[in-house]
């Protein structure tokens, strides 16, 4: 009962400083001074301040909003944690598929040789990699398909 007194005392307020303020010729202004001053009166026609006076006195409502603010403080304070590791979930779901991939196939008598976190045997760590050598003459590819373009067109 008081908050609904208090709003429309508020909106009649501020539709007299609207009156004042067209009366000045600034319409404009005066407009959007009447339109923020019926706010208040359209909500508690609305039930909307009757609603949050009801749940502000409610000790239930307070536990409530306790609750979830302990729940955002649990996801940030995990959040940052996860931050400050320097690791992120992608990161840790392809390190875990990197693991699931090294592992021995049914026939093999040795693991697999993949990059992980596994050591390497001398000779293979001493080979060339074939995947290197195909990325070194990509580049010459590439310039190769400009070339044959260039002849096509001339130039």
């Amino acid at each position: 009962m008081l908050a609904e007194t208090i709003c429309s005392a508020a909106s009649a307020a501020g539709l007299g400083i609207a009156a004042v303020t067209a009366y000045r010729k600034r319409f404009l202004a005066a407009t959007r001074i009447a339109a923020y001053s019926l706010v208040p009166i359209g909500l508690v026609l609305t039930g909307v301040v009757e609603w949050v006076s009801g749940i502000a006195f409610k000790p239930s409502v307070w536990i409530g909003f306790g609750v979830l603010g302990l729940a955002w403080l649990l996801f940030m304070t995990t959040r940052a944690v996860e931050r400050r590791s320097g690791t992120t979930r992608a990161e840790r779901r392809a390190a875990r598929a990197a693991e699931r991939n090294e592992a021995v196939a049914p026939g093999a008598s040795a693991p697999s040789l993949g990059a992980g976190s596994h050591a390497r045997p001398a000779a293979a760590a001493a080979a060339p990699n074939p995947k290197k050598k195909q990325e070194a003459a990509a580049p010459g590819d590439d310039f190769s398909d400009i070339e044959a373009i260039l002849k096509k067109h001339g130039i």
